[in-house]
């Protein structure tokens, strides 16, 4: 048996299902997200066996990106529990078969509180399917094991449903990078969103700045004395007009001999790329990454000059 090849079986009987699940979409999607979005209370998501554990991470998924959920246990639910539940709150119940006696209960009390439910639900003939206020299909055509018993592809595409659910939520919210990491302060990529550019940019006397006539030496005893691998020009105005590097003056000294006759501005990269001194870090991080470069002038709001940041600086903060 080549393992290798099972393997890549399940993983394309999966993709299958999730590419089928995507044009099964219709108008109760969208339903759906509305009514998550005009909800005034928790999203509560429920689900017995490996239902239940994909709806802990779909409940984990909404709340961070600021949709107020958590997972309800059906069993715990109807030992006490279903006192958690409010009127103003959404019920999503996920179930592959869409039969389930505890499940059943639930409804049965939540519907006499007025909460609305939407299921998530692989059988689309089933009781549970066709009572719900907002069904979406989540059916597979077979599970991706052998014997088709295993939850492996229903699992996925109801996992997926989530997923797609969540983001189409934080796309209608308009739901920010400055939003996520609010909500994730502790967390490595959080610090990264919440840290801003100005609070580790070089400003005053600290940036290598020399006037757009200023001879080859002049530019070299900047960049030795400022040390960040660069100097920078700007307009009368202050507005960033050309930017020369370490780099640069390397291959500048290979194809010429006398390198000390010219001037800034016949040696400098013009229109070099800036980024909002109000920008956080992930921002300037992305900038440096996308054009391959270490240095990147900060500007205010009219584009003129406040300071310079090196990638050193962002690394210092170990939030790389």
């Amino acid at each position: 048996m080549d393992l290798r090849e099972h393997a890549r079986d399940v993983i394309r009987m999966e993709a299958a299902a999730v590419a089928a699940l995507a044009a099964r979409l219709d108008e109760n999607f969208t339903h759906a997200v509305e009514l998550i979005l005009n909800c005034r209370g928790r999203v509560i998501v429920t689900g017995m066996g490996k239902s239940g554990l994909v709806g802990r991470k779909i409940a984990a998924t909404f709340n961070s990106t600021g949709i107020s959920s958590f997972f309800l246990h059906p069993a715990e639910a109807l030992h006490g529990d279903l006192g958690l539940i409010r009127s103003e709150d959404v019920l999503m119940i996920l179930s592959k078969s869409g039969r389930m006696n505890e499940i059943e209960s639930i409804i049965a009390a939540t519907r006499r509180l007025g909460v609305k439910i939407i299921v998530l639900c692989g059988t689309v003939d089933s009781p549970l399917f066709k009572s719900a206020d907002i069904a979406l299909d989540c059916s597979v055509e077979a599970e991706a094991c052998p014997n088709n018993l295993v939850p492996t592809s229903s699992t996925t595409v109801t996992m997926v449903m989530g997923d797609a659910l969540a983001v189409a939520l934080l796309k209608a919210r308009d739901f920010s990078p400055d939003d996520f990491a609010v909500l994730h302060p502790g967390g490595t990529l959080g610090r990264r969103l919440l840290k801003h550019v100005h609070e580790v940019h070089h400003v005053g006397d600290e940036i290598p700045l020399v006037p757009p006539d200023a001879p080859v030496s002049e530019m070299i005893l900047e960049m030795t004395s400022k040390r960040l691998g660069c100097v920078l020009m700007t307009s009368e105005t202050g507005e960033v007009t050309g930017i020369f590097t370490d780099g640069d003056l390397r291959r500048l000294a290979q194809n010429k001999r006398d390198i000390y006759s010219l001037r800034a501005s016949e040696v400098m990269i013009p229109n070099p790329k800036t980024v909002s001194s109000e920008a956080v870090l992930d921002a300037a991080l992305a900038i440096m990454e996308k054009h391959s470069i270490t240095q990147l002038a900060t500007v205010n709001e009219d584009g003129r000059l406040i300071g310079i940041v090196h990638l050193h600086d962002i690394l210092k903060t170990k939030l790389v």
